[in-house]
């Protein structure tokens, strides 16, 4: 299965931030949300990824005063990113060689959606359940 049929019909918003905002900003908008990352935009491309990684890592080395610098400046960069056309596999093999948990899926230069580890998770909980009741259906019938 690819990244595109994994992403189809769906129509949650993606929460995105500016490398412009301050850190502060970009913190309350992962609080407000309950998310754990967003896709980060320097005009039209992605230019990175914010996280709460982020938050961790630069508030053990510059104090409660990264609150107050700017994400472009704290955010992951560059972001690893996907294609529709990626397997979930594929995908899913990335992040865990990464230590990454979230991907935008870009096409032609442009974002399409942004992934977690989760979504590729739950997909790949479901095929192997579905595996499963077909392989014991078979047994029983057999």
């Amino acid at each position: 299965m690819t990244i595109a049929r994994l992403i189809e019909g769906r129509s949650e918003t993606v929460f995105s931030t500016t490398t412009s905002t301050s850190v502060r900003d970009a913190v309350a908008q992962l609080a407000s949300r309950h998310i754990g990352a967003m896709p980060v935009f320097d005009g039209a491309g992605v230019a990175g990824i914010f996280s709460e990684r982020d938050v961790i890592h630069q508030l053990q080395l510059h104090g409660p005063a990264m609150l107050d610098m700017l994400v472009g400046e704290v955010m992951t960069a560059p972001a690893f990113s996907v294609s529709p056309e990626t397997g979930v596999l594929e995908a899913l093999g990335l992040m865990t060689r990464r230590r990454i948990r979230h991907l935008p899926v870009m096409k032609d230069g442009k974002f399409v959606a942004f992934i977690s580890i989760g979504d590729l998770v739950k997909y790949r909980i479901d095929h192997i359940s579905t595996e499963a009741e077909a392989l014991r259906s078979y047994i029983q019938m057999a």
